[in-house]
């Protein structure tokens, strides 16, 4: 099923130049990336993506941490499409915990910390990127961060020949 998720590159992602990378990670597996804009989250949109969820989780504590974190510098909103995209995304992405992260995926690549110790030190999870749960999820994370008309409908390549492969194929 086409689906798709929202990426948001972090702060820390940003300020360690790793924009390219991620967006090539995504590419080079053939995932679309359907909008893309550079913000500087203000605490209001922070409070819509960081909801009331994360506080049953982690701790207001936490969620404060997080609001203040993504708020400190610009991040890149994208939206990506794919089959399956959530899952194919969240794969690519890795574990949220990056100690868990696999290495070949961008935590697993880019970052270490765990939750204990960033608790222990009273600091965010400093983890490159964030990417939707879940479809549902993401449905709603889109349109916190996007607005429909800022997301475009386009073909890669890919889909180009698979649908002219199809138009010319004999029954």
């Amino acid at each position: 099923m086409i689906e798709q998720s929202l990426v948001l590159i972090k702060p820390d992602g940003v300020e360690r130049g790793l924009i390219g990378e991620v967006i090539n990670r995504f590419e080079r597996r053939g995932m679309k990336i359907t909008a893309l804009k550079m913000v500087w989250a203000d605490e209001n949109l922070a409070m819509k993506h960081y909801t009331d969820d994360i506080t049953k989780r982690r701790g207001e504590k936490v969620r404060n941490m997080l609001v203040k974190f993504i708020t400190e510098g610009p991040i890149v909103a994208m939206v990506v499409e794919g089959a399956d995209a959530v899952e194919v995304v969240r794969k690519i992405v890795g574990a949220t915990e990056p100690k868990s992260a696999l290495p070949g995926t961008i935590r697993g690549d880019y970052c270490h910390i765990s939750f204990s110790h960033a608790d222990s030190i009273e600091v965010p999870i400093k983890n490159v990127i964030h990417s939707s749960g879940n479809a549902e999820e993401a449905k709603q994370e889109i349109s916190i961060w996007f607005k429909p008309q800022e997301i475009l409908d386009y073909m890669r390549v890919e889909e180009l020949i698979t649908i002219g492969r199809k138009a010319f194929k004999k029954d």
